[in-house]
């Protein structure tokens, strides 16, 4: 299976190689694609000197900050030209463990799943370092969304995802309305509508300890606003897809051991 790891990044030069290399060390055989909004901060040349040391790394410029779900779709699209067969998507600041990107693939290639959330809120998922008001505010808005638009996924919100090409290429990218982290919870909508059944692997999610985080309280009322917004595109009639979540295998939820996120020498 072809795998892209898209990585969207705006002023991350304090992490931007050791992502990129720990993703291609912990997934050898994938390609990383640096979707940057022109990063005042250099991260783009960083990343390309990155991928001539290490191999199989690809960066794409977009000209202005133009949001997280545009620039997932640009990468979507990239890869879907280019005919890769997984995509995966995660934060660029190791809020998200590189080292969980094969128990992600392992799910998606065995089983019927067109969509695998990395998740903090199935068994084994963790949030160690959280406040209990952005505990409350996270399982409030992933209640929120399940309860207005019949999801079946625990964690709608979540960014840490691989995806099949074949349920990708079956949506209309461009329609994409939200362009933060409602991002998430439209695609988590879009992909059951058109069929997908989506799997929950758990994960461990930290806050950046480096760089300047990208949530705000528009994020959050942008997601809340188009949760709305889809719950009335549903009532009109659209349908849901037909396929529900499933329980994830007992080998895909065993957890990879620990390791040093991101300074381990990279693999060629």
């Amino acid at each position: 299976m072809r795998v892209l790891v898209v990585l969207p990044t705006y002023n991350e030069s304090a992490t931007i190689e050791r992502i990129v290399k720990a993703v291609r060390t912990n997934l050898p055989e994938a390609d990383v694609l640096v979707v940057d909004d022109s990063s005042p901060d250099g991260t783009a040349e960083i990343a390309r000197r990155a991928g001539a040391q290490l191999g199989q790394v690809h960066v794409l410029v977009r000209p202005t900050k133009d949001g997280l779900g545009n620039a997932y779709k640009a990468g979507f699209s990239w890869g879907l030209e280019r005919g890769y067969e997984a995509l995966c998507e995660m934060d660029s600041d190791f809020s998200h463990d590189p080292a969980d990107l094969p128990r992600l693939i392992e799910a998606l290639e065995s089983s019927e799943a067109e969509a695998v959330i990395g998740s903090r809120y199935v068994a084994g998922g963790e949030i160690p370092n959280w406040s209990l008001s952005r505990r409350a505010i996270s399982r409030l808005g992933n209640l929120y969304a399940d309860l207005v638009l019949g999801l079946h996924v625990k964690d709608s919100t979540a960014g840490f995802r691989a995806y099949a090409a074949s349920v990708l290429e079956r949506l209309d990218l461009t329609s994409v309305r939200a362009d933060s982290y409602g991002f998430q919870v439209e695609m988590t909508y879009l992909v059951e509508q058109a069929g997908a059944t989506v799997l929950e692997v758990p994960i461990r999610f930290v806050d950046r300890v480096e760089g300047t985080s990208k949530m705000s309280g528009h994020t959050v009322t942008e997601a809340f606003g188009l949760v709305g917004m889809l719950a009335i595109r549903r009532l009109l009639g659209k349908r849901r897809g037909n396929k529900t979540a499933r329980a994830v295998p007992e080998q895909v939820l065993a957890r990879s051991e620990p390791r040093d996120d991101g300074s381990t020498s990279a693999t060629h």
